[in-house]
């Protein structure tokens, strides 16, 4: 753990005499200005502040498959450098701090990148912000505060990736897990979520019905044709992505608001309304 740097202070001058008579004390400078170190382990508002290694913080963005498309939010961003390094790879990106002088000191090193345009920051409380148009979030939180925010993350747009730091999000389970591969001493996992599309319920088919129950991005239920009810398998939401198998037939399509449609496992076509109740 590092301490802040203490300033220095100026040398206080002597007196000097010059031909028999005391020359007059100069005043004593002022100290120099203290440059805002963080300290890891240092308090937060919700959690202690620890560095996410550059290398995880690569493999989080390689695992969220960052593009120029994106709106990237940092919940928590510290020092910001998961921000700048988004912003370095041509991500709009945005964090969000408690900590003002973290926030002034992740400013200034996006100037210092060249990237302050892209990668911009805010003094919030994570809780109270609105982060609702991001494409990605990234997250180094514990788990009692991922699961906090799980209710907020749930109603964004599908497809929306969540990436952790370490911890989960209670049983909802992540979709894909990591290491970093070299560079990291401590905290090196990566966990990602897709935000799945809600389609529990009934939907309507040509000569039938698909009966779906949810639990985050793991489906359950029955496909219903010519009245006989068959329970479907390996069923599962991507964002707006459906797989589903069925009488040993693999169905994939996208969900849009209240219709889907896609394809079958050794041709043919097939899509779905949804029951309005």
């Amino acid at each position: 753990m590092t301490k802040l740097r203490t300033a220095l202070l100026a040398g206080a001058l002597s007196a000097l005499t010059f031909g028999g008579a005391l020359a007059q004390t100069p005043a004593e400078a002022p100290p120099a200005a203290t440059e805002y170190t963080p300290s890891s382990g240092q308090d937060g508002k919700d959690v202690v502040w620890v560095p996410t290694a550059q290398a995880l913080v690569d493999r989080m963005l390689e695992m969220a498959e960052v593009t120029k498309d994106d709106y990237l939010v940092d919940l928590g961003s510290g020092d910001g450098r998961t921000v700048i390094t988004a912003a370095k790879r041509g991500v709009r990106a945005h964090g969000v701090e408690f900590n003002p002088d973290m926030v002034a000191l992740s400013r200034k090193a996006a100037k210092a990148e060249g990237v302050a345009e892209t990668a911009t920051f805010e003094q919030g409380d994570i809780f109270e912000t609105d982060f609702s148009k991001a494409s990605v979030v990234t997250l180094f939180l514990l788990t009692e505060l991922n699961i906090r925010l799980r209710p907020t993350i749930l109603e964004m747009k599908p497809g929306t990736r969540v990436v952790s730091n370490s911890f989960d999000m209670g049983d909802w389970q992540p979709d894909e897990t990591a290491q970093a591969a070299s560079g990291c001493s401590s905290f090196c996992r990566a966990l990602k979520w897709v935000v799945p599309a809600k389609v529990a319920g009934e939907w309507r088919m040509d000569g039938g019905a698909l009966k779906l129950d949810q639990k985050y991005q793991m489906l359950t239920g029955a496909l219903v044709k010519d009245g006989t009810s068959t329970p479907i398998t390996e069923a599962k939401m991507n964002g707006s992505e459906i797989t589903f198998t069925a009488k040993g037939k693999r169905y994939t399509g996208r969900v849009d608001g209240a219709a889907m449609s896609g394809t079958v496992e050794g041709g043919g076509a097939w899509s779905a309304t949804q029951n309005q109740t």
